[in-house]
């Protein structure tokens, strides 16, 4: 059964954090509730609806940016007192806005998660998670990685209160008291929790299920028990949507089953319901112009509707309604607005009339001001939501740019050699510069001019393994007077690289150790320096070991390390390579001497060519598939028809669209993929002392008349 929604906005308020938006619970059965929202002005606004506008029923002063909000109450009553967290500081509000609760946590880092639940109060800052139990000190614990999210299960089956951590390393971690009871591995870096059995307006979880959503899109259910969890199902992003902010569980399609409503970072809402076998089904989809910061299911325009209501990064509360948009229709079947349509339309006239009188008058006073010798110029300060992540599909890196306001044009500059990729959902108009990368270090200058009201924009970049340094995005809302802020993202060593759980020992490996004068924070620090998901903190404990798999060519790495010692295993000798200069280097930076020793598998390069050989051998096809699309054409048009033609160029014909589109999606992929070849044939002789630099032409020879056997054999020859 589908649904159709339709979309309503309410109110605007600031820049909104994740999970920054709740609703009240009903006073009864259907009918309307209150919302309250949080923003980054530190104002807590909470308001509803009468007549149809929205009416503020309380709204606090500014403050410190307001991260998380959640709602709590004794056990049994309806949980409708509000909290929010600004800094390492809680507070708590009544439902009419009197505030009751004032609580410093003396955290040393801002908490950016947080849940309520009953007298208990969990709190987690970046790597610290903290429980206090009417105010006072319970539980502390200090987790491996970056913590996204928090929740915390309660039910009649569960002897006690146990809370569930978010964590960055693709984990979901159980606690008992300040122990870890237990891990769950999940198939992406997890954002955020949900309880999936809520009891209605009391937010109360009647069972052990736990919704969590990844930052590469995917959905999952986990049950939860004391002692150990199951995976109940998972929901792959297919369709490359962007990654999960919020997630809220409400019978919107009104079968008695909850359904999952998700907020997605591109802007994407979903309404997932239970098909007979209860397995989760897409029933709805929604696109809004910004990422989605927060989702809930309940009843806010109208009693008796439902609706999902969402928050978005610029603080607009928009709800997506089962009531139907009214419409009279009239003689000659023409459709008129209702009378009480037509007044808001006239209202929103009136209004955006007197703002741009304002505007106008605002602009006059500025010029005026402006030539005075004593005028003093404001720059305008606008916030930025960014994101730079590593794609695991096609091994690029995704960068996310979200401005409050409109963007006007957006210039890359890169000192690293670096691909631009097409991204579909970009309407910008990109344009390269020329730049010289010998004196200046610049290997990119691309400039994005952006449609008039450009708010997000999505980019995709790929990197050379082995090449690093910093992209750097300066970006130009359309303000007066002009301004600009930079961004900096830095591009590691081993950049397409991906930390995993496992790695398959069986692989023939290569070994590079390293003994020294350095501790452990140092070279934690390295690692750092050349990984990328490795948590920037020091991990607790004297050593350490990280797995990672090679997103491009699906080679894998281990690292294990402590004080004075380090080993990394990998089945690529260019990986090997590439650590054992970058390493060698930040060592000297800090006068560290390095006894560096290796192991080299020979079968390990025959290993990685077999591994590259589909990739490449499918690209070969594509760029001579793509080299006879012109000929051919001719050929058809000079003959009339392609019916002479034999099968094979026939269908190069038929798909010569999706061909291309390919081929320029994929810019370079080809010299990618010999780039990889030269530098493993280099690294392989590297390391037995010899430099075999004047054979890599005999070795281009052999590529582009390409064949695995000859390549192995000359591999294995020089």
């Amino acid at each position: 059964m589908e649904i159709h929604l339709n979309r309503v906005d309410y109110m605007q308020v600031g820049v909104t954090s994740q999970k920054t938006m709740r609703l009240l619970p009903a006073l009864g059965k259907k009918a309307t509730q209150k919302v309250a929202i949080a923003d980054h002005d530190g104002i807590l606004t909470c308001f509803g609806m009468k007549k149809g506008e929205a009416v503020p029923v309380f709204k606090t002063l500014p403050g410190q940016k307001i991260a998380r909000m959640d709602l709590g109450g004794a056990a049994g009553t309806p949980q409708e007192k509000i909290f929010v967290c600004s800094g390492s500081q809680v507070r708590g509000f009544t439902k009419k806005g009197k505030q009751f609760l004032t609580f410093d946590a003396n955290l040393t880092e801002s908490i950016n998660a947080m849940h309520v639940s009953g007298a208990d109060l969990f709190v987690c800052a970046s790597y610290i998670y903290n429980h206090y139990c009417d105010c006072k000190d319970q539980d502390y614990y200090l987790s491996g990685d970056k913590i996204n999210d928090i929740t915390c299960l309660s039910s009649e089956n569960l002897t006690r209160l146990i809370p569930v951590l978010a964590c960055q390393d693709r984990v979901l971690r159980v606690l008992q008291g300040s122990e870890l009871a237990y891990d769950i591995e999940v198939p992406g870096p997890p954002s955020v929790l949900e309880q999936f059995n809520k009891d209605g307006g009391n937010n109360v979880s009647t069972g052990e299920e736990i919704l969590y959503g990844t930052s590469d899109g995917k959905i999952g259910l986990v049950q939860i028990g004391e002692d150990s969890a199951a995976t109940k199902w998972e929901l792959d992003n297919g369709k490359k949507k962007g990654g999960i902010l919020c997630i809220d569980t409400y019978d919107i399609i009104g079968d008695g089953v909850n359904d999952i409503l998700v907020g997605r970072d591109d802007g994407t809402v979903e309404v997932y319901g239970f098909d007979s076998a209860s397995e989760p089904t897409l029933r709805f989809e929604h696109v809004l112009s910004e990422s989605v910061t927060s989702i809930q299911g309940g009843c806010v325009g109208k009693e008796s509707y439902d609706e999902v209501l969402t928050a978005t990064y610029t603080g607009w509360v928009t709800g997506l309604t089962t009531e139907p948009q009214k419409a009279e229709v009239g003689p000659g079947d023409e459709v008129r607005m209702s009378k009480e349509t037509q007044s808001k339309v006239e209202a929103l006239r009136a209004e955006l009339e007197q703002l741009q009188v304002k505007v106008l008058q605002g602009r006059e006073q500025y010029q005026q001001t402006s030539q005075s010798s004593t005028a003093v110029s404001a720059v305008p300060v606008f916030s930025i939501n960014d994101k730079f992540t590593l794609c695991q599909d096609d091994a690029s890196y995704s960068l996310t740019l979200e401005v409050q306001t409109a963007i006007d044009n957006l210039l890359l500059q890169s000192d690293v050699p670096i691909d631009l990729l097409d991204v579909d959902k970009n309407s910008a108009v990109v344009s390269f510069s020329e730049c010289d990368s010998e004196p200046n270090g610049n290997f990119l200058l691309a400039t994005y001019r952006c449609q008039a009201n450009t708010t997000r924009l999505e980019l995709k970049v790929r990197s050379i393994e082995g090449q690093y340094g910093t992209l750097q995005a300066y970006i130009t809302p359309r303000l007066q007077p002009k301004t600009c802020q930079v961004r900096q993202y830095q591009i590691k060593p081993l950049s397409l690289h991906q930390r995993t759980h496992s790695i398959d020992q069986d692989r023939p490996m290569n070994r590079l150790s390293l003994v020294g004068q350095f501790s452990f924070a140092e070279i934690h620090s390295w690692v750092v320096f050349c990984l990328p998901e490795v948590p920037e903190k020091t991990p607790a404990g004297e050593s350490i070991t990280f797995y990672f798999h090679n997103t491009f060519l699906g080679t894998q790495l281990e690292a294990t390390y402590c004080k004075g010692e380090g080993h990394f295993r990998s089945d690529n000798i260019s990986t090997i390579s590439i650590l054992s200069d970058v390493l060698s280097k930040e060592a000297t930076k800090r006068k560290i001497n390095l006894n560096i020793s290796y192991d080299i598998n020979d079968d390990s390069v025959s290993h990685t060519l077999k591994m590259i050989h589909p990739k490449l051998e499918y690209q070969l096809l594509l760029a001579r598939k793509v080299q006879l699309i012109d000929a051919l054409k001719e050929l058809q048009v000079h003959e009339g028809n392609a019916d002479f033609l034999i099968p094979e160029y026939r269908n190069i014909l038929d798909d010569s669209t999706n061909l291309l589109e390919e081929y320029k999606k994929q810019p370079a992929h080809l010299e990618r993929l010999y780039g990889m070849i030269t530098d493993l044939f280099i690294d392989k002789f590297k390391f037995k002392g010899q430099n075999v630099k004047t054979k890599v032409s005999s070795l281009l020879e052999i590529l582009d008349n390409y064949d695995l056997n000859s390549l192995l054999n000359f591999f294995s020859e020089v």
